[in-house]
């Protein structure tokens, strides 16, 4: 390994749409696989990430061979494994929770990385691991890592998005490991420091102040200025002047610690906007609640512009009763954030595409890692792999739009996988004035 010669090469588990893979290119990886069991994500991804391989499959159902043979990996080295699987069933008295079947992701996350030889593994997920019954399997996790020859960072972390530049309070357990021969990863430092009590104020004078949602989102065209946005995700729009925040996010400054292969988008195009309905007494609960209070009768959060989001989440999936998770009223309109909105309070760049519809674009938001914590941790993987970053000398297109509208069914096909390998969507009656 020559420092500085090669960008390492990382593969993403339970990938989504694509949060940990552009956290993980941002630290200068090349992520050369994905894989992602919904249909839906995975063609979003593909359509994100062109160069990477989109593999619709099932973790359960593939090995380490596959993977580098439905990619261009074939024999090279693989530097990190990275995901996050989904953990639903936890240790009774003298049971271990790995044997638990709801738990078979994890086992299978831990045979991938050990099948591929990773050189590191990041695994990530909620930090209700940590507690109480939970961190018994969490310690089997670490134990099963070590029958397969790798070290963990037991001394493990939640590391919160806030303190990595994100404008969101989101907590995430991160466990990081290494093939025995290399040494550990540390954990990332905080670089930056939420304002207390919205005034935009916070009390470290050694940390850079985390951005504010308004910060985030003031440069954005009001969605609701465009009827276009009633029938289609997109129109061509004036933008206003970007903040620090939000300039990089939209091409127009460059980022010096992202090392992303640059994608050609038109910055003039507002996407990822489609409307909401809401009725008129929905809209006028929104307008008077507070900044920062919960509306009473729908539950959603107002966004105090001069703090941060609260968590943005997924709602249940289709086999779970399609519930949509409350969405966040806009600091400022009477209504529910877009996609887009939502994209920016998770650090996603404007050239980075969600599904069409809002239900699929707001999952897949929720879903992901917020890609400027995944990159935090991605460099310290990089700094253990003694690897200087490189900045790639060309850019790419992005993927055929259409791999954004698919149904379940056009995705399916796509892949060659059953349409009902994630239940079909059961529709759910509207809530609190909210339509579509």
């Amino acid at each position: 390994m020559t420092k500085g010669k090669r960008r390492p090469i990382g593969v993403d588990l339970f990938a989504g749409a694509g949060g940990m893979s552009l956290g993980f290119e941002q630290a200068g990886f090349d992520v050369a696989a994905a894989v992602e069991y919904d249909p839906v994500h995975c063609s979003t991804h593909e359509f994100n990430f062109p160069d990477c391989a989109a593999i619709c499959r099932s973790v359960a159902d593939i090995d380490g061979a596959y993977i580098r043979r439905e990619s261009r990996i074939g024999d090279a080295n693989v530097d990190v494994v990275f995901g996050g699987a989904p953990c639903q069933g936890f240790s009774m008295i003298g049971k271990r929770a790995l044997d638990d079947p709801r738990n078979s992701l994890v086992h299978h996350f831990v045979r991938l990385v050990a099948d591929l030889r990773a050189s590191y593994f990041v695994f990530e997920n909620v930090r209700g691991l940590t507690i109480g019954q939970h961190a018994r399997f969490l310690d089997e996790i670490i134990c099963e890592f070590g029958k397969n020859g790798y070290r963990v960072v037991e001394d493990y972390q939640v590391l919160n998005a806030a303190h990595y530049g994100v404008p969101q309070d989101r907590w995430r357990l991160f466990l990081f490991g290494a093939r025995k021969g290399h040494p550990l990863p540390e954990y990332p430092r905080r670089s930056h420091e939420p304002p207390k009590n919205g005034n935009g104020v916070h009390g470290n004078l050694f940390l850079r102040s985390t951005p504010t949602v308004w910060e985030a989102l003031r440069d954005l065209p009001d969605a609701e200025d465009y009827d276009e946005l009633l029938d289609r995700d997109w129109v061509r729009a004036r933008f206003k002047m970007p903040t620090e925040y939000s300039a990089p996010l939209r091409g127009h400054e460059t980022d010096p610690e992202d090392y992303t292969v640059p994608r050609e988008f038109d910055s003039t195009l507002l996407t990822s906007s489609r409307r909401t309905i809401h009725t008129e007494l929905s809209r006028r609960r929104f307008s008077e609640t507070k900044p920062g209070d919960t509306e009473p009768v729908s539950r959603f959060h107002k966004l105090d512009p001069n703090g941060v989001c609260n968590t943005i989440r997924a709602g249940t999936a289709s086999d779970r009763g399609a519930f949509t998770s409350p969405r966040p009223i806009h600091p400022y309109s009477p209504r529910c954030i877009t996609v887009r909105e939502a994209a920016r309070l998770h650090s996603y760049p404007d050239w980075f595409r969600l599904h069409v519809t809002k239900w699929h674009g707001f999952r897949q938001i929720g879903n992901s890692v917020p890609p400027l914590l995944a990159r935090a941790a991605a460099s310290k993987v990089r700094e253990a792999l003694d690897i200087a970053p490189r900045r790639p000398e060309r850019s790419i297109e992005l993927g055929d739009e259409r791999l954004l509208s698919f149904d379940m069914s056009d995705a399916a096909a796509r892949y060659g996988v059953k349409a009902d390998v994630v239940p079909k969507r059961k529709r759910m009656p509207p809530e609190a004035g909210v339509h579509g």
